[in-house]
């Protein structure tokens, strides 16, 4: 089928991309490369370098003609959206509700859309987390990424928009980019490889549900025909700490320096884990990837990109 997918150059969404191309799928892709990385698009992808909250952005729906819209693009970091909030929910809200739009004006039938079950429900009651569980987001990364699952449902009941709200884990995998704020696996193996000494906020107790890409991308390949109108939690429904990331991956590094122990940041959830029985049900998916194996892929990836970096 024709699929648009916003946010293609980034981590996540050009993984999904060669996926989609590799079954067979045509793929436009949507991004304007604040954070994404054009090297990272399929060559098989038809590539429009574009903001998601543009005017411009019907011109591509109109020449695209897409049938499913697979959206990505977004505003990530948690810290930028405390710095700015206003710029967090114009790309994150806004941006959101361009694409929305465009789909009921040019006859998309699904919307996947990525949602954060790292981030909506904050400090939680109970682990893991199930869908039902209150969605009280303590950063506004979190807000705004939340509100669009209310436009999602608002648009299916008005118009008959179908879509499926997946709410991601903690994500880690090639292509993640150790640059930003977000994204601890990328950060702490390339300090690592370059000889710095990682920093954990806090006494490394802090917990996360690590996610290897591949079974995202499986998640996001199973949603283009199930799950429709769902909110579901896609993780592995085990937490695993800051501590025990940073001792996985001096073991597969054979890095031996302690890390640094700095103040614990605001805007961050302390544990989480997803409960994730209703992917099961809704779209046959589970994770298939253990967190020490998908860190021993994800290590060799950055032991790589390292190499090449001393080769130049």
């Amino acid at each position: 089928m024709k699929i648009l997918l916003t946010g293609g150059a980034g981590f996540i969404g050009s993984n999904i991309v060669d996926a989609l191309i590799n079954l067979g799928h045509e793929v436009a892709v949507v991004d304007n490369l604040s954070s994404g990385f054009q090297k990272n698009i399929n060559p098989q992808a038809r590539f429009y370098q574009l903001s998601i909250c543009d005017k411009q952005l019907s011109e591509v729906f109109k020449r695209e003609k897409p049938e499913v819209v697979n959206h990505h693009a977004a505003q990530i970091d948690v810290r930028k959206s405390a710095e700015d909030p206003v710029a967090d929910a114009h790309d994150n809200i806004l941006g959101s509700l361009n694409v929305i739009t465009n789909c009921l004006d040019f006859g998309v039938k699904r919307i996947l859309y990525a949602s954060s079950g790292g981030a909506v429900y904050g400090d939680v009651n109970y682990l893991p987390a199930d869908e039902n569980h209150p969605v009280n987001p303590i950063s506004q990364y979190g807000v705004s990424k939340h509100a669009v699952e209310h436009y999602l449902y608002l648009y299916s009941a008005m118009y008959g928009l179908e879509y499926v709200a997946l709410r991601y884990a903690n994500v880690y995998g090639p292509r993640q980019s150790p640059l930003g704020e977000a994204g601890v696996v990328a950060i702490f193996s390339t300090q690592m490889l370059t000889g710095k000494q990682p920093i954990i906020f806090g006494p490394g107790d802090k917990t996360r549900d690590y996610t290897h890409v591949s079974d995202i991308v499986e998640a996001n390949i199973r949603a283009l025909d199930r799950g429709t109108n769902a909110v579901l939690n896609i993780g592995t429904g085990v937490e695993t700490s800051d501590q025990t990331v940073f001792d996985t991956l001096a073991e597969v590094l054979e890095y031996k320096e302690p890390p640094i122990y700095a103040p614990v940041r605001k805007g961050e959830v302390y544990r989480i884990c997803l409960a994730c029985s209703k992917a099961r049900e809704e779209l046959g998916w589970s994770a298939q990837i253990s967190f020490k194996e998908g860190i021993e892929k994800t290590a060799e990836y950055y032991r790589k990109l390292a190499r090449e970096s001393q080769s130049n």
